[in-house]
């Protein structure tokens, strides 16, 4: 459920269509850290745990996106895609500078594209809310999670079990 979202404790509102467990996973473009097209369609067959952050320059998300990424090396049947709204230029120095080397990382920069087809977009500030998408190799969403306050971590420990049990 995505009411009742705040950031700082002030209220935010996302736009978008809120994902749901059992919908099929929409096909979404983002851009790649080389400015290239990423596709949801791109991971097609693979399990995917999708690590929404606002920003990689704050410290809950680069927590998230370096514990995934380091999670990504215990499952290599899972692909994680950790997306937000930074330049793709800013991801790559992220990238490098954190050696994410086991996830991918792309931007919603351009269009808002995840962020509105999975419900994701703050209004007013296009940045992403912090959550967690699991979609099968089916493409059938079977977890998300929104997290009530951006600036809070998400469960890591449930959907790492979540995906425990579809591996």
């Amino acid at each position: 459920m995505r009411d009742n979202i705040t950031m700082g404790g002030n209220p935010v509102k996302l736009l978008g269509t809120e994902i749901k467990v059992n919908d099929i996973a929409p096909e979404f473009t983002a851009v790649n850290k080389d400015m290239t097209p990423f596709k949801l369609s791109d991971l097609k067959g693979k399990l995917k745990i999708i690590s929404v952050v606002p920003s990689v320059d704050t410290k809950v998300c680069e927590f998230q996106t370096i514990h995934f990424n380091e999670e990504a090396t215990k499952h290599p049947d899972v692909v994680v895609l950790t997306i937000s709204v930074d330049l793709p230029f800013a991801q790559q120095r992220f990238c490098v500078a954190n050696d994410i080397e086991n996830s991918i990382v792309v931007s919603d920069h351009r269009e808002l594209d995840f962020g509105m087809k999975y419900g994701f977009a703050i209004e007013g500030i296009r940045l992403l809310s912090r959550g967690i998408v699991v979609i099968d190799k089916e493409d059938k969403v079977r977890y998300v999670e929104y997290v009530k306050e951006v600036g809070t971590h998400p469960d890591y420990e449930k959907v790492l079990e979540f995906v425990e049990g579809l591996a």
